[in-house]
């Protein structure tokens, strides 16, 4: 069967990919991500660049309609005659200014000036803003419907075309670990059928809520009364999910108000007393007012560990400041009074900074005792707990003012009122047994009831059951409407008023999980004025102060805000699909015979996340929550909510705690994932190659050494034995690059897109020497169009695993001297020690002047060293110290060389009437003017540069690299910022044409003469 490069296969721009996606972490209303917590994410960016670019043929593959485009051909002429000019120049000024490589071909510049096409098309389609682009996405869509048609042509004539390929239907996408549901959903966006699975069932629900609920009911009008009198107008304008979400909002308020009647004496408001006042200049605007809380700022206690104390109950409080806010600083100054203690509020500057660590005094020695100073351990802390004697004290009230926070001391009637509060539900669940990620039990908190207080409880108890009460409301309204009653509700397919109510329930039920998130005692109120939910982090750890929000506040954490405004914003911003969707729950392990059982026979476009080796359980994490949405909505999807919790045993994590050892953890892992490649490879379209994405963090990834982390070991090893070939592998990097640098070890948290196609059954058998010769010839090549295509240093290692890894998973074994089969960890070993080697040969390529520096910034960085030494180190490069000082880059004195820092660079630098012209300065020149003056500077001295730019870039990885090793960042950020802005920087540079007369000027002489 005949099948093309795709362009995932060959290029990508991912500088425009990783700058959306970091973009997008702080992109909040309206994203897919804000329906519900949903651990590792993948940002839409990221997923609907690749699902484009596995789908789009690379121009490579279909230059001869290029060749027969009048226009393209004359433009690529052009460009041809124009880089043979260059090379003609250069050649005459005796100056070895490029690489020796081959003169392209006008079929390779056709290719390129498509391929730049292609990639205006990924840069506007990963920006937030297309995400409800018609004229963008739609764009999309045709490019890949043509590369569709042009599969089709050329496999007419195969014996399979009549089951494999349809001209007029694109295959259908499916992701069997579909998770927060990223993937399904922008394959949807970019007008495919999409097919999503998880063995998690709140991961199931969350995929039934982005893809398969909202297009049952696309362009409805709401059925509410509110919005029902006006249908008859603006029927046509409520586009996609709007009529959906605006049900939502209707309904969502309508539970408010229910509840707020039902348990609302549980949250008074706040009066402001004269008493309170005449203390506090700033209460006298709210005096005699009743203020709404927006929550309650508690702290656990226990008994003091000095036996002169024993029966006081002392705080555990890990700041006393509320805010810190320009203008406002409030704090809590605890007042003792003999063997007791009060706190009081107070706004001002703070003058003692133990404030700031409340009873605090260091991770090891725990807390102090408020009383007496004793210190109190955390093994004493972890027995009161486990001892029942850890309560509770109120820290302060923080409530609504005339748009401002207005911070208060505690209240005894609030703090009564609240201790008062009986919950008629409590998830009485045993919490895991995982001392790496849950705390709490470490401290007697054993189930998951005990991360909630009563009042707590008793508000997401009352919600949950209003869900069901409402619903039957929504369907009374939905009749009402017009809408039919088919007798057939959600779970059956229907889309009458029966399923309508189930679709508004569900997302209410959704709503109360969110709302989970705030209302629990792992909340904490953050100093900018706002309640922060319980998962930061993919763990439970132990919180000593939290903020208990009040459901009924117009501000931080409550209902309205917290739950069914993000809900309905996120409807409202879905696209308009172009089919339904199907979710259902599947071993991914299991999923040939469960995705034949739907009736679904063709082959499929597989993109997908997998587990992470050895990272948290899902499974454990999303019990949280899968215990308010059992409550919420098992009778509406009873498939779902079968179990008490959710599946853990088939779960694909390697987690000692289940299978008593990590070998046989690690084993479970290997085995599954092998098992579940195999099957995704059986049911991969074989025109269209899989994408596999697997997350890492820095400190994991190939060492100098050729050392690797355990987890992509063994990923890549279940990939390879399930009879995968590696066709390439792309870092995507989804935070800030200068700030995890900075950070320098596990901040970066990447993720790596395998681009994969089943190996052929005949694949060869080879020795270690053919594959280290392999690598030899393939990786110099690779490593130079990454470089050329301006992949950012801090991804050039990891990206160059892909060559590598090709070469290793193309033949079905590879055998040393021995015999033995060389495993993916002396591959890994092997492609790091070739990768080294090339980036070392590189270094011949620069002029003795940048040699010298280059090894002196290895050992010196820009610190000062021995003038003997830098002396000696300048004979065995070929240079001196005088030239080096003359050349401009070296500072010598007393003794002492030093390397010039860009900033002290001089700035009238021109490099046309520069004697001495070192790459070294090159690099330190553009990035001084990169950052003083912008992209349109260092683009005009690329033009005074000419053939000379082109080292220099090269210069940067060796520098970036060496940087990192040392660890330091700064120079590091400084090499990565100037290579990433490289492309837009060349191209304002080509913006005008650059005469040979300009380009060179005088002859400029290099170290090397």
């Amino acid at each position: 069967m005949k099948y093309t490069k795709k362009l995932i296969e060959v290029a990508l721009p991912l500088d425009a990919i990783n700058a959306a996606s970091v973009r997008e972490k702080s992109i909040r209303h309206g994203h897919p991500s804000t329906l519900h917590l949903w651990w590792a994410r993948k940002p839409l960016a990221t997923a609907r660049a690749v699902i484009f670019a596995q789908m789009v043929d690379d121009p490579s593959e279909y230059v001869d309609l290029l060749l027969s485009d009048p226009k393209k051909r004359s433009n690529a002429e052009r460009d041809l005659h124009q880089r043979c000019a260059e090379r003609e120049a250069q050649r005459a000024s005796e100056e070895k200014l490029f690489v020796d490589g081959d003169t392209p071909t006008l079929e390779d510049i056709l290719a390129e000036h498509e391929r730049d096409r292609l990639f205006e098309i990924i840069r506007a389609l990963v920006k937030w803003e297309s995400t409800t682009d018609e004229v963008v996405l739609q764009q999309a869509r045709d490019e890949i419907w043509q590369s569709w048609h042009r599969t089709c042509a050329r496999n007419a004539n195969h014996p399979q075309a009549d089951e494999l390929f349809n001209r007029d239907n694109l295959p259908r996408f499916h992701d069997p670990f579909a998770g927060g549901g990223t993937l399904p959903l922008e394959a949807q966006r970019l007008g495919l059928e999409a097919l999503a699975s998880d063995l998690n069932p709140v991961a199931v629900l969350l995929n039934k809520a982005l893809i398969e609920i909202p297009p049952l009911f696309t362009g409805r009008p709401p059925v509410n009364i509110e919005s029902r009198p006006n249908q008859s107008n603006i029927q046509m304008g409520w586009r996609g999910a709007s009529g959906l979400a605006d049900d939502v909002r209707y309904y969502g308020n309508l539970i408010r108000k229910c509840a707020e009647k039902s348990i609302g004496d549980l949250y008074p408001k706040i009066q402001i007393t004269a008493e309170m006042a005449n203390d506090r200049i700033d209460l006298n605007r709210y005096k005699g007012q009743n203020l709404n809380v927006i929550a309650w700022l508690w702290t656990r206690t226990v008994n003091s560990p000095n036996p002169a104390f024993s029966n006081v109950s002392v705080p555990l409080v890990s700041s006393f400041i509320l805010s810190k806010k320009r203008g406002k600083n409030v704090y809590i100054q605890p007042i003792i009074k003999n063997d007791s203690y009060q706190f009081l509020v107070k706004c001002g500057p703070i003058s003692n900074p133990q404030t700031g660590n409340g009873t605090s005094i260091g991770k090891r020695k725990a807390f102090k005792c408020l009383i007496s100073s004793s210190p109190i351990s955390y093994e004493y802390i972890r027995n009161e707990g486990k001892a029942g004697r850890m309560k509770l004290r109120l820290l302060a009230i923080i409530a609504e003012g005339d748009r401002e926070r207005v911070y208060l001391s505690p209240n005894p009637e609030h703090e009564a009122r609240a201790l008062s509060a009986i919950s008629k539900w409590k998830p009485d669940i045993s919490l895991p047994h995982n001392p790496r990620d849950f705390k709490t039990p470490l401290y007697g908190f054993s189930t998951f009831a005990d991360l909630f207080t009563e009042r707590q409880l008793l508000a997401l108890t009352t919600f949950s059951d209003l869900v069901m009460e409402v619903r039957e409301r929504i369907e009374k309204d939905a009749r009402n409407s017009g809408l039919v009653d088919d007798g057939s509700s959600l779970q059956t397919h229907g889309t009458g008023a029966i399923a309508y109510a189930d679709a508004v329930a569900t997302f209410l039920g959704v709503g109360v999980g969110r709302a989970a998130d705030y209302w629990n005692a792992n909340a904490t109120w953050q100093t900018g004025g706002f309640v922060a939910h319980a998962f930061t982090r993919q763990a439970i750890p132990m919180v000593w102060n939290f903020a208990e929000s009040n459901p009924f506040s117009s501000s931080s954490g409550n209902w309205i805000n917290t739950a069914v405004s993000w809900i309905s914003k996120v409807l409202e911003s879905l696209p308009e699909p172009h089919f339904h969707a199907k979710v259902n729950i599947q071993d991914a392990t299991n999923m040939t015979s469960e995705i034949r059982s739907h009736n679904i026979t063709d082959q499929l476009i597989i993109s997908t996340d997998p587990p992470y080796f050895d990272n948290i359980s899902f499974a454990d994490l999303s019990d949280f929550f899968y215990l308010w949405l059992r409550r919420s909505l098992q009778s509406i999807h009873p498939e779902l909510f079968k179990t008490i919790l959710t599946p853990k045993s088939t779960e694909m994590v390697a987690t000692p705690q289940r299978h008593e050892t990590k070998s046989n953890a690690g084993k479970f892992f290997l085995d599954g994932m092998e098992r579940a490649m195999s099957q995704l490879s059986s049911l991969s379209h074989p025109t269209i190659p899989m994408t596999v994405y697997y997350a890492f963090k820095q400190s994991e990834s190939i060492t100098e050494e050729g050392s690797v982390s355990t987890g992509w070991e063994k990923f890549l090893d279940a990939v390879i034995r399930a009879g995968l070939e590696v066709r390439g592998t792309w870092p995507i990097r989804t935070e800030r690059g200068a700030r995890s640098l900075a950070i320098g070890t596990n901040a970066l948290a990447s993720s790596i897109i395998l681009v994969c196609r089943p190996r052929p059954i005949d694949a060869s058998i080879a020795t270690l020497g053919t594959f280290i010769n392999s690598l030899k010839h393939e990786i110099p090549h690779a490593l130079k169009d990454m470089q050329q295509s301006g992949i950012a240093p801090v991804d050039l290692a990891q990206a160059a695993i892909g060559p590598g890894i090709a070469v290793y998973s193309r033949h079905a074994n590879i055998l040393d001297a021995e015999g033995k089969s060389i495993s993916v960890r002396d591959a890994l070993g092997l492609i790091n020690q070739t990768l080294h080697e090339v980036m070392t040969e590189q270094e011949s390529d620069f002029d003795a002047d940048t040699r010298w520096a280059l090894a002196w910034f290895e050992h010196h960085g820009f610190t000062a060293g021995d003038y003997g030494v830098a002396e000696t180190l300048s004979k065995a490069k070929n240079s001196s110290v005088t030239g080096l000082v003359d050349a401009g880059i070296l500072r010598s004195y007393a003794g002492k060389v030093r390397l010039l820092r860009p900033e002290e660079l001089p700035n009238d630098w021109d490099p046309r009437t520069d004697p001495r012209l070192t790459s070294w300065e090159t690099v330190h020149h553009l990035i001084q003017v990169l950052a003083t003056d912008g992209e349109e500077a260092a683009a005009d001295l690329i033009k005074k540069l000419g053939g000379h730019a082109e080292a220099a870039r090269d210069l940067c990885y060796q520098l970036y690299t060496l940087s990192e090793r040392k660890k330091w960042f700064a120079d590091a950020t400084r090499y990565n910022t100037l290579v990433k802005s490289w492309p837009e920087i060349a191209l304002r540079a080509r913006a005008q044409p650059v005469s040979q007369s300009e380009m060179f000027g005088e002859r400029m002489v290099t170290g090397d003469e």
